[in-house]
């Protein structure tokens, strides 16, 4: 149970997420919210690496859970929040320091949404970006050898500085960039200028990239196209990062290497055997069996060795099967077949019943008239996701 929920909404997840959906999460909304993507909205990008910098570390979430985001302003020990893009460029492993952006340009980041079936079968996949390469035909002059010449409004800085007065004796300095050189600190007559790139030393254009997806890999995982990003004169060109992101299944959820399904059972099957068939990611057929008499319980848990994920750079070997077994209960029973199962079940314990016993009504348990009554509380009757020792929330494709 957690004090307030704040974090987790900040996120779009439940106070019990694992770190994988904290990842996950984090992931999508840092992209979105990017200010190379959204400019707009630089306190969202913020609030949302700080947030996941304290839910990642496992210390700061435990002060978290237990008092709250002031526990978190209270902490001596937190040490304070890192700068938002330090979070980003750790996480995806991108380049954007100053000490790093003075030998070569910016990484790009893509997310490539991929299909359980590609990461398990393997595939290709292709992406069109468009991209700055050096103008070929300056030589990423922006024109004619020694046309280029210092910005006489910056006077070379880029941008400019203007005073406004805010009242008797006080005036506030306000910086932008030069409009006259765009920022750069030198500019070119417009007589000099590389016809083929206008002055701007660069010219864009459409690249595509073969991206392949290898057998196993996982939800999150990036695929590196060195010096692919944008080219800037005088600077290694950056990375492309395609970073991996996992939909969601009909039949099956991964976790690791392993695969788990659900499967139905009803009750003569779960006590008689039962033959089941499964198709699996690559459109094998697998056959479940059970003998008459072996009974498989509600909730239970049984594995297929080597019928999971593939492990990735280990083309023979897989993960495991998991299948997760919910008993169908019939909703009835004529009272003939009641004697009838009597005579074939072991007996039912013999129960001494008190005489001061009071006689009380079993009714149907219905989850919508009952109020949870804190905050963040989980009942114990709610059908969420279950850790790994239950599986819930996926059904096995059976025929």
């Amino acid at each position: 149970m957690v004090k307030e929920t704040k974090y987790y909404d900040v996120l779009g997840v439940s106070p019990n997420a694992t770190e994988q959906e904290l990842k996950k999460a984090y992931r999508k909304l840092a992209m979105k919210y990017h200010p190379d993507k959204n400019p707009d909205e630089p306190e969202k990008f913020k609030e949302i690496s700080q947030v996941y910098e304290v839910l990642s570390d496992k210390k700061k979430r435990e002060v978290y859970d237990r008092g709250g985001e002031q526990a978190i302003k209270e902490d001596a020990s937190g040490g304070g929040f890192h700068n938002p893009m330090d979070i980003f460029d750790m996480f995806f492993g991108t380049h954007h320091s100053s000490r790093q952006r003075e030998r070569r340009g910016k990484d790009v980041v893509h997310q490539l949404s991929v299909t359980l079936e590609e990461l398990y079968n393997g595939a290709t996949r292709k992406l069109a970006l468009q991209k700055n390469v050096v103008c070929e035909k300056c030589d990423g002059r922006g024109g004619k050898k020694g046309a280029m010449e210092k910005c006489e409004k910056c006077r070379g800085m880029g941008v400019q500085v203007h005073m406004r007065p805010l009242g008797p004796g006080m005036v506030q300095q306000i910086q932008s960039q030069c409009a006259a050189c765009r920022g750069q600190g030198e500019r070119i007559n417009a007589k000099d200028r590389c016809k083929t790139c206008q002055g701007n030393k660069v010219v864009r254009t459409r690249k595509i990239l073969e991206i392949n997806i290898e057998r196993g890999m996982s939800d999150g995982e990036k695929i590196i196209f060195e010096g692919e990003g944008d080219q800037e004169p005088l600077l290694k060109a950056g990375d492309v990062i395609i970073v991996l992101d996992e939909k969601e299944h009909a039949n099956f959820k991964r976790r690791g290497d392993d695969l788990i399904c659900n499967m139905t059972l009803q009750l003569v099957e779960s006590l008689c055997g039962f033959n089941k068939v499964i198709k699996t990611l690559d459109d094998r057929e697998l056959l479940l069996s059970t003998i008459p008499g072996e009974i498989i319980k509600h909730d239970e848990i049984r594995v297929v060795q080597n019928e999971g994920m593939p492990i990735l750079n280990e083309s023979m070997h897989k993960g495991r099967l998991i299948v997760h077994f919910e008993v169908k209960f019939p909703e009835s029973l004529a009272p003939d077949k009641v004697a009838l199962l009597e005579s074939i079940l072991p007996p039912r314990d013999e129960v001494m019943i008190p005489n001061e016993a009071e006689q009380v009504n079993l009714q149907e348990y219905i989850p919508q008239n009952y109020q949870r009554q804190r905050r963040g509380h989980r009942h114990f009757f709610d059908d969420d996701d279950m850790d790994d020792g239950g599986h819930r929330g996926v059904q096995c494709q059976t025929q």
